[in-house]
């Protein structure tokens, strides 16, 4: 009983320390500085915000100068934050060698494998050059311009018709996510989901792809002894990951073993996708012995995943993103309507009937660029960026790195910095981005980091534009879409930006925009 006092005493104790140890340093701070508790460090503010992690992380660079150095308490591992674009050029072009991804970010995006995401050095150049040389052809471009314009044409708008015909209320983000996993796996795999067909029936390969992005989000934050404990036991949101990357590795598996199947029925393969040109390429090089075939899947099945990662739920963000805030921005909408009403009426759209246009069509549209640029500006579909330091550094800003220490650059936080836009930086004005000359305006990217910078910078940067460029004007040209009053829109927990609640639409038939 004595012992059970005494314990409880200096529980009491304790805990009256780590109150007042508190108080003191809630004291010290500002408003916009995170409290370094015992033990915690700073993990216990992170988890405390988790509900508003990005715009948690901008207050704290706001008042920070850009900048802020945080402990994860008895682990050790320091964290730098940063929005600062000279230190993001330093990091991402200047001393890029210093700044791989590392071993830590290959753990936790374990799922993609050996890919390029993953890949440093030597691995990361060899599969950039390979996908760079497939992606940059005239024919796959082609092919990626017309299965966006066939997409949205034959499926998104037929379904937007109907809801605007019935009143009927829809999640627009939903659409253009399934829209754009749709393409993507048409451009990566050569198979289209049929995930925006009538009915939007439950895709579990997109399923699975929803569930990686949520758990890759948490183990960010979560200590990674922690999570691969999770892991390893299959409980929580690590079980989740476990049998969606199950579903991935037996979709992708499949979709390899029959396309080679098919390319040697055929003889050769006609398709453009990216996985018959990997084949081929590969083919090219390598003999056809088992063992080889086999260290080639993996080498697809990594590749593959990569690249539908890249360019699934990052468009259709940023497609969700530009709806809503143009649903703000009356104004914006009518001159983007007003810049494609002289190509509508070549293709008489002037008349009430349906239009889809072209790329080609709307490749030199400088307001619609500015806007879609101003809009991933303030929401891109990476919020932030995760490096690693190889050796000791001092950065631009002055703050000493150390080896081993975890960089995570904040491309959310840096769209929204007075300091590198301006005090209009929170409003959305796409007049920033065209000079006086009506010309579209030429901004670094260490500052628009939207696309990454430096040799990293994201190679499907021109195809993400095409495909924005061809829904958003189909959809806005021929409905007015109206967000639901009410409905509540805020990021997900995700390494994409993701919409928590989706985004409650109500769409109408446009009248004839002659008037335009």
């Amino acid at each position: 009983m004595d012992m059970l006092l005494c314990f409880v005493e200096i529980f009491s104790i304790l805990c009256c320390c780590i109150i007042y140890y508190y108080h003191l340093q809630t004291k010290k701070a500002s408003a916009s500085e995170p409290t370094e508790w015992p033990v915690l460090g700073h993990l216990f503010g992170m988890f405390a915000n988790i509900h508003r992690f990005h715009d948690w992380a901008t207050d704290i660079l706001a008042g920070g100068w850009h900048n802020f150095e945080a402990r994860a308490g008895l682990t050790g591992i320091r964290f730098f934050i940063t929005c600062d674009p000279s230190n993001v050029r330093h990091i991402f072009t200047s001393n890029f060698a210093n700044y791989p991804k590392g071993d830590e970010y290959a753990e936790i995006f374990d799922v993609l494998g050996n890919g390029i995401f993953n890949a440093d050095g030597e691995s990361w150049r060899s599969q950039r050059a390979k996908a760079q040389m497939l992606m940059a052809g005239a024919r796959f471009r082609a092919f990626a311009a017309r299965s966006s314009r066939d997409k949205a044409e034959k499926s998104l708008l037929p379904l937007l018709a109907h809801a605007a015909d019935t009143g009927a209320r829809c999640d627009l983000h939903d659409l253009f996510l399934r829209l754009t996993f749709d393409v993507t796996c048409t451009l990566v795999f050569g198979v289209d989901t049929g995930c925006l067909s009538a009915g939007l029936p439950v895709i579990p390969f997109a399923r699975a792809m929803d569930d990686v992005l949520e758990t890759l989000f948490l183990r960010h934050i979560i200590p990674m002894s922690c999570w691969k404990l999770m892991y390893r036991l299959e409980v929580g949101t690590e079980r989740k990951m476990a049998v969606a990357r199950r579903t991935i590795d037996r979709f992708v598996a499949e979709t390899i073993a029959k396309r080679r199947a098919d390319m040697i029925r055929q003889g050769t393969s006609n398709s453009d996708d990216l996985l018959s040109s990997f084949i081929s390429h590969d083919d090219d090089d390598t003999s056809n012995g088992n063992d080889v075939v086999d260290e080639t899947d993996e080498f697809l099945r990594d590749t593959t995943v990569n690249l539908l990662l890249a360019g699934r739920d990052t468009t259709g963000a940023a497609l969700s993103w530009f709806f809503y805030i143009l649903s703000k921005n009356p104004r914006v909408e009518q001159k983007l309507l007003e810049e494609l009403a002289p190509i509508a009426a070549q293709k008489g759209g002037d008349g009430g009937g349906m239009v889809i246009f072209d790329a080609s069509e709307l490749k030199n549209l400088v307001y619609l660029q500015a806007a879609l640029s101003e809009c991933l500006r303030l929401y891109p579909s990476v919020p932030f960026e995760h490096k690693a330091v190889a050796a000791d550094d001092v950065l631009p800003s002055g703050h000493e790195m150390k080896a081993g220490d975890k960089v995570l650059v904040f491309s959310y936080s840096m769209g929204r910095m007075e300091g590198v836009w301006g005090k209009d930086c929170t409003e959305f004005l796409p007049e920033r981005w065209i000079t006086s000359e009506g010309k579209l305006r030429y901004e670094p990217s260490y500052k628009f980091f939207s696309f990454n910078a430096g040799p990293r910078t994201c190679l499907g940067k021109e195809l993400a534009f095409v495909q924005l460029k061809t829904v958003a004007a189909a959809v806005m040209w021929n409905f007015a879409v109206e967000v639901v009053p009410g409905h509540a829109v805020e990021p997900k927990l995700s390494i994409i930006l993701h919409m928590k609640n989706g985004l409650a639409v109500t769409v109408k038939r446009r009248a004839t925009m002659a008037s335009c």
